[in-house]
């Protein structure tokens, strides 16, 4: 099993990272039932209000897992991916994307 962070970096202003989360929101269904994904979540920066916490309001985590890499090549030649892609290009600035496995 595989975990990927994909992190996000939108343009400035909160309607740009709306409208990421807003594509998201349309694809997380079709995304689960994808063979091989054992979970899909954006993530955004919860209000804490902790003095040791970094925030980037415009930045977006993505948790994802997957089975294998085969499972994610697969996924992100998807129909719905390549349309989500195209949908946000306007708004997202770069992507950095990490896969992990258990390191214990």
């Amino acid at each position: 099993m595989l975990t990927v962070i994909a992190e996000i970096r939108t343009r400035p202003g909160q309607h740009h990272r709306q409208a990421v989360l807003d594509q998201f929101a349309k694809i997380i269904p079709t995304v689960l039932n994808e063979a091989g994904c054992h979970g899909y979540a954006p993530l955004v920066d919860a209000a804490a209000g902790v003095s040791f916490q970094t925030t980037a309001p415009d930045s977006i985590v993505m948790v994802e897992q997957w089975e294998s890499i085969a499972h994610l090549e697969a996924h992100l030649n998807t129909p719905h991916m390549k349309a989500f892609s195209e949908a946000t290009k306007s708004d997202v600035l770069e992507m950095e994307i990490r896969i992990l496995q258990p390191g214990v």
